[in-house]
């Protein structure tokens, strides 16, 4: 062999494979696990990584009611596409967009009183009602109105505001902080102060057609939580929502997102050579190298340097040194797989590959991020779509 290996031509150098009948699966599964709640997909920061059109799309398909976003720019994105049905946006900043929102038919989150008055100036000018969600602060201590007198407050000038014809009251809400840790005080502690506020609402007069406080963890272990709705995001796209509560097939959930880049170097080195920046790893003896074209640009973690395990020519190979912005190298051990072959950095695990859990806990992380973090330069391939 010689020295080095040149780089043939190749249609795609990385590719992320959304496997969307996995994702239809998963749906059905969490309906069945939500025991006739509803079930919001959530398909915020695009879909996890996963592509939020065609991800909502499918989650429709497979009996999801509603979908969930973070953003307004993410609702308006789906409705642009032509996506029917129930969408809630659910974090906002002073100047909205709240009126687009109006327009478009998207449920939107009021967690404090100047929402509140900004909504409702918009739905004014829209000249339709605003359909809103009042979000509690049970204790995750992040958006959402605190309980007592603020929750009263909030209440109050939202029913007046509804039956002044300009918002209607079609949700409360909350979110738990630890529901991915089994067992925690925290969430006892929470639904009780969630029973407690919507009480407190419906009391004074509010009707909601949904109350929701149910994320993925919650969906899949704790039933008490479910009541009218559950919230599933990454459980949807068949990552755990913590190892501590199964892995995703305990709960018949199947990874949807695969990535994979073609190895654009194969070469022989000595013993002693130094391996990317920093030379924090250098070979033990004679060896080879593979150069996969992919780096923290791409979404790869940093801290995934010299750790995480990448399936080449059938084997798990680590990665040799520190992650560059657009590639790093793995150890090949001494073999010659041949250029262009495929490297596997995570997917299901059938062949043998590492999972998203598998690269979160190389990289001192959650999977969350593994798979949100791909980035846009990285081309998504839709395989068994429904239509």
């Amino acid at each position: 062999m010689s020295k080095t290996a040149a780089v043939p031509t190749a249609a795609v150098r990385a590719r992320a494979e959304i496997d969307l009948s996995a994702l239809r699966a998963n749906v059905r599964a969490l309906r069945a696990r939500a025991q006739g709640a509803a079930v919001m997909a959530v398909v915020k920061s695009d879909a996890y990584g996963h592509g939020a059109v065609p991800c909502a799309r499918e989650a429709l398909a497979a009996g999801a009611s509603w979908l969930g976003t973070t953003t307004a720019e993410e609702a308006l994105e789906l409705r642009a596409a032509g996506l029917p049905g129930r969408i809630l946006c659910w974090l906002w900043v002073p100047g909205g967009p709240w009126r687009p929102a109006i327009e478009a038919d998207i449920d939107v989150s009021l967690g404090g009183m100047w929402a509140l008055r900004e909504v409702v100036e918009a739905a004014w000018a829209a000249g339709r009602p605003a359909r809103v969600h009042l979000k509690a602060d049970t204790g995750l201590g992040r958006n959402g109105c605190q309980p007592g007198e603020d929750w009263a407050e909030l209440v109050a000038t939202a029913l007046r505001a509804e039956a002044e014809g300009l918002v209607r009251i079609a949700g409360l809400f909350s979110h738990f902080a630890c529901a991915d840790v089994p067992g925690h005080p925290s969430i006892a502690a929470q639904l009780a102060q969630f029973r407690e506020m919507t009480a407190y609402a419906e009391q004074q007069g509010v009707r909601p057609e949904v109350r929701h406080i149910a994320n993925s963890a919650a969906t899949l272990t704790l039933p008490e939580t479910h009541f009218d709705m559950v919230r599933t995001g990454i459980a949807m796209y068949g990552v755990s929502a913590s190892p501590e509560l199964g892995a995703p097939k305990d709960f018949g959930l199947r990874p949807v997102m695969s990535f994979s880049a073609a190895l654009a170097l194969v070469k022989r080195v000595p013993g002693g050579h130094g391996v990317s920046y920093g030379h924090h790893y250098v070979t033990r003896g004679e060896t080879t190298l593979g150069l996969v074209p992919v780096g923290y640009a791409d979404g790869i973690p940093r801290h995934a340097s010299g750790s995480s395990p990448v399936l080449v020519d059938g084997k798990l190979r680590t990665i040799a040194g520190r992650v560059a912005m657009d590639m790093f190298v793995v150890e090949l051990d001494g073999e010659e797989p041949p250029v262009g072959s495929e490297a596997v950095l995570f997917g299901p695990g059938d062949r043998g590959e590492s999972t998203a859990e598998d690269w979160a806990q190389a990289s001192a992380t959650i999977a969350y991020e593994i798979v949100t973090r791909i980035g846009t330069r990285v081309p998504r391939a839709y395989l068994n779509a429904s239509a």
